[in-house]
């Protein structure tokens, strides 16, 4: 017997995470397994309504907004498979749905860990590789560099299996290239295929250093470190690097045995204690209170900066790895990233800092300056080159038009591609030099022929499909 559909006329308003988009939708649905996804979206097309499926809400463009089904992931969670590898890599397969704190879980439990993450992990697995979720590291990619396998539920409620290991040219992998990020335009995950790695430690350490500094040697400082990244509040002359090194297996061995027993255990606690002051009371109860200040006053803005520039200091600390890249984030903002051609991000830098000295406008939130190897995904924003990321932030309650605006223009200078989950104003007709939307196109017609899994933001970046 066919599981029957569980989907409802919609009383619920979906926002983003960084409200900036809303929608009202139709129908929601908050399928329990895969059947039931198949069920309530061969339902949704046959009716003729638009479908677009959300994790988490931590896009800030409205790539989950629409007025039809919105499908909601979070009930497709947890462990499906481990398949572990001679060489200690596995392929774990999850819930689309899973949030990344619950897969840092899952595989810390079994002795494994991704291999690269983003900043923050509330993000659902489907949702950050189907939008470009990228961490920092020189020699490291995406995590759609680290999808193996998906299974896809198309518009008319069959699903595909597809995987990297199919043909090149095939349907299948042209199907997977798509699907592992592409916006949710070929379907919804239901589950996805990651490769991983035994987990592993690494070390931090934060350092605040000259701004000039920083940037003039930026490439050495990226190719010098497993991962690296920096912060700089805008108006000031430091910035807070902070580097990322994994610690070599003897001494990862020595920091595990020192947090057993009764003195392991009280290191333990006092790990967690500091993490709680850094990131609870300095990093979002410090942060909240100054975003409010300068939202209150933009005036103060310079002074505010100023004085948490002043504040940071260097630390060096040990830690599992998804603990040290991931940070907690609780003080709302809006955000633009865009990916630079990695010599090209000096100079970008330098016009930014310029424009915000001769503008004076309030910006009390930092910039952040981030790496990635290149790749071959189709729509990465990596694909074909090393890649420098520059990332601006506004306090979600403060004007960003004005600061975007102008950043934007820096960064399409230098070559910049738009990260597609934040905030940007590129069309098809510009992303068409830096991918290939005619073969995205094909592969979205050749799987949802009447445009079921379109909606105005899908349209406005990839075009519609052939």
């Amino acid at each position: 017997m066919a599981p029957q559909a569980r989907d409802r006329v919609c009383d619920v308003n979906f926002t983003t995470w960084g409200r900036t988009y809303r929608a009202s939708p139709a129908r929601w649905s908050q399928p329990r397994d895969e059947a039931e996804l198949r069920a309530v979206v061969a339902r949704a097309a046959a009716d003729g309504l638009r479908i677009r499926a959300v994790g988490a809400g931590h896009s800030f463009t409205d790539v989950a907004v629409t007025d039809g089904l919105l499908i909601g992931l979070d009930r497709l969670s947890g462990a499906r498979s481990v398949r572990r590898r001679p060489d200690g890599t596995a392929l774990v397969t999850v819930g689309a749905g899973t949030r990344l704190h619950e897969l840092n879980r899952l595989l810390a439990t079994r002795g494994l860990a991704m291999r690269n993450l983003g900043d923050i992990d509330r993000q659902s697995v489907a949702g950050a590789i189907s939008t470009g979720t990228h961490g920092t590291g020189a020699l490291l990619g995406g995590l759609a560099t680290q999808v193996r396998a998906l299974r896809v539920v198309l518009p008319d409620g069959s699903v595909r299996s597809v995987s990297g290991d199919d043909t090149p040219g095939s349907p299948d992998r042209e199907l997977f290239e798509v699907a592992r990020l592409g916006l949710g335009t070929v379907g919804v995950l239901s589950a996805v295929t990651l490769e991983v790695v035994p987990a592993y430690l690494l070390r931090s350490t934060e350092q605040v250093r000259p701004w000039d500094e920083v940037v003039e040697g930026i490439d050495a400082l990226f190719d010098g470190h497993d991962r690296f990244d920096a912060y700089w509040f805008p108006g000031t002359d430091r910035m807070l690097t902070w580097s990322h090194d994994r610690v070599p297996a003897p001494e990862a061995a020595r920091h595990r045995a020192s947090r057993r027993g009764v003195l392991g255990a009280a290191r333990t606690l006092g790990d967690a204690a500091r993490s709680v002051l850094d990131e609870e009371v300095l990093a979002n109860g410090v942060l909240g209170g100054v975003m409010q200040v300068a939202a209150a006053a933009p005036r103060t803005v310079p002074r505010l900066n100023a004085v948490c520039a002043a504040a940071l200091g260097d630390r060096t600390h040990v830690a599992p790895s998804d603990r040290v890249m991931v940070s907690r984030r609780r003080v709302r903002f809006t955000e633009m990233e865009y990916a630079l051609p990695r010599a090209g991000l000096a100079d970008a830098l330098r016009e930014l800092e310029g424009w915000l000295r001769a503008s004076g406008e309030p910006v009390p939130f930092p910039v952040e300056v981030r790496c990635a190897a290149a790749d071959d995904v189709w729509l990465s924003t990596a694909r074909g080159r090393d890649t420098a990321y520059v990332a601006v932030h506004q306090y979600h309650r403060m004007p960003r038009e004005r600061y975007f605006a102008a950043a934007e223009e820096i960064f399409l200078a230098a070559g910049g591609r738009p990260h597609w989950g934040k905030l940007h104003t590129r069309t098809a007709a510009d992303l068409a030099a830096h991918y290939p939307l005619d073969d995205v196109a094909r592969v979205r017609a050749a799987v949802d022929p009447h445009g079921v899994l379109r909606n105005d933001y899908t349209d406005r970046v990839l075009g519609l499909p052939a």
